[in-house]
């Protein structure tokens, strides 16, 4: 008989669940007893209800949460973007005479270093100094330099910052740097504050999707008319696009004084050559003023490259003195690349010998192109050779024919391989992309064409009908077939002396002025009729097109 434990078991088991809760896992806890012969306890259903309402209460709270933590942890380990500070007569101070070639530039802003300097005496006379100063131009032109040499001039505190560092990924994170930027510049006044690439946060505003660009913008507006009169602080912005700027920040009372930074003229570049070689041990054969004429076109940054450069190629041959062959190297190599350690097919030696011979030819042959200085076959950069033309004289003006001439000599290298060799390569595709640029230039910006004249034709702009559009590319393609046929007709004409240099040029890979001059014979430079009278001049302020940087063979970018 059964006396409530089973046979077998040692001491009191649990009664065995009955079938109508037995396999039941899900929706019910397991019975258990609390002790022998204790009541079978037949646990409830767990109320998912509830767990429901818990979750949707709690669940936000807890994700929320989260991102709080994460911002937390975002913002603590986010650079932070501080000003760049200057104070006057520190190790990084900039001099007047540390500052050379933009004497037109210099000269404006004298007046606000004697603003800062004596500001009683121009608040005597009822002037004030101008509140923003607006430094525009190619990169490269010395607009920072410039900034920080009046504010060490005028004695005054610098702090300087990129437009692009005040825009990040949360909004408002802008205009807060902002208003941190002129406060402490106010707490330091004098002060000049320098932001540089304006046009980061400046330009116009509405194309900002976020609108982070246009509030930060907004900032920047409030903070220079906040100004008092009484303040002594002027902000220099600078800039490679002004067309691009919001109007609200050029007008007056804001950037009150807008100073093109052109780059430097032969004189500008002999000054600022010999600031940059000052500290340097220059050898006897040295000339800045011969490395002066064959930089034209270059910038103040371009020059202290190239004298830096020179000074490391001395250092890299153990020489105690920069001689004239480092500067010939660091030219080079500013202009057309470090050399190159590729190895060419003696096929492709040949045509890029004759593509080089081409250029060369052309500019030796025509009345208005600067003459060839160096022509090489050696590898630099992305260029497999080059041709270096050299200006007798900064100019700033050039005609309709100048220009087709230039497009000539551009072309000759091209007309040369097809002369030679039958067949064209893809080492003009640079020379392809400046003649289609000057062309439509000529045509669109200078009113150069035949039908075209007098007229400017913007070719973004979207109100241009299709004809006019159809117009102005079969004029660019006139253009373009006519330099190509002067090109064509020159090389083959000239075949000899084509033939001749290409030959030195395999044979010594360089040739200078004087071999050149040799080998071409001093040969009649071809006129192809004189300039009328409706030629119409290149602006100065768009860079006329110049032949002092190389014309290249250039490898397929592809």
């Amino acid at each position: 008989m059964s006396s409530g434990r089973d046979r077998g078991c040692p001491r009191p088991c649990a009664p065995r669940a009955s079938s109508a809760t037995r396999g039941q896992v899900g929706g019910a806890a397991f019975a258990l007893t609390a002790g022998a012969g204790g009541p079978l306890v037949v646990p409830a259903a767990i109320d998912w209800g509830r767990v429901q309402d818990l979750a949707v209460t709690w669940l936000p709270i807890v994700f929320m949460g989260l991102i709080a933590v994460v911002l937390v942890m975002t913002l603590r380990y986010m650079p932070r973007t501080k000003p760049q500070t200057l104070k006057p007569e520190s190790a990084g101070s900039v001099r007047w005479d540390d500052v050379a070639g933009v004497d037109e530039a210099k000269e404006e802003l004298r007046e606000v270093v004697e603003f800062l300097r004596d500001p009683r005496r121009f608040r005597k006379l009822g002037a004030r100094v101008p509140k923003g100063i607006l430094l525009h131009g190619p990169p490269g032109t010395g607009k920072t330099l410039l900034a920080k040499a009046v504010a060490n001039e005028a004695r005054a505190a610098f702090f300087a910052q990129s437009a692009s560092s005040f825009v990040e990924m949360f909004a408002g994170l802008g205009a807060a740097r902002i208003r941190r930027l002129f406060r402490a510049a106010r707490k330091a006044a004098p002060a000049i504050v320098f932001i540089d690439e304006l046009d980061a946060v400046g330009a116009t505003r509405g194309r900002d999707i976020s609108g982070e660009k246009d509030q930060t913008l907004n900032q920047l507006l409030v903070e220079l008319d906040g100004f008092s009169e009484h303040e002594d602080v002027v902000v220099i912005a600078a800039s490679n696009l002004i067309e691009k700027l919001d109007p609200a920040l050029l007008r007056p009372g804001r950037f009150d004084r807008r100073i093109f930074v052109a780059p430097p003229d032969l004189r500008g570049r002999k000054e600022i050559l010999r600031v940059h070689a000052r500290d340097k041990p220059l050898a006897a054969d040295v000339d800045l003023d011969l490395v002066a004429r064959q930089t034209s076109g270059l910038t103040g940054a371009d020059l202290a490259n190239i004298c830096n450069e020179a000074a490391i190629s001395a250092a890299r041959d153990g020489r105690t003195v920069i001689t004239r062959r480092d500067f010939d190297r660091a030219i080079e190599r500013v202009i057309a690349g470090a050399e190159s350690r590729r190895a060419l097919t003696e096929h492709e030696k040949r045509v890029v010998a004759y593509h080089e011979a081409g250029h060369a030819l052309c500019s030796e042959l025509l009345p208005r192109v600067e003459k060839v200085h160096r022509i090489s076959i050696v590898p630099r950069g992305r260029a497999l050779g080059y041709t270096l033309n050299l200006p007798e004289e900064d100019r700033y003006l050039k005609t309709r024919e100048e220009l087709i001439d230039y497009m000539v000599v551009l072309l000759g290298g091209r007309a040369a391989e097809q002369e030679v060799f039958g067949e064209v390569t893809t080492g003009a595709a640079d020379d392809l992309r400046k003649v289609h640029e000057i062309s439509r230039a000529m045509i669109a910006e200078y009113g150069m064409g035949s039908e075209l004249r007098a007229k400017q034709v913007p070719t973004d702009d979207y109100s241009l009908s299709d004809a006019t559009r159809r117009l102005v590319d079969e004029e660019q393609l006139e253009l373009a077939a006519l330099a190509e046929r002067r090109a064509r007709a020159l090389v083959s004409e000239h075949r000899d002396r084509l033939d001749a240099l290409a030959q030195a040029l395999l044979e010594r890979e360089t040739l200078e002025r004087r071999e050149i001059e040799r080998l071409v014979g001093g040969g009649r430079r071809q006129h192809h009729g004189r300039a009328s009278e409706h030629d119409t001049p290149r602006s100065p302020a768009a860079g006329a097109p110049a032949l002092q940087h190389a014309t290249a063979t250039t490898e397929p970018s592809g």
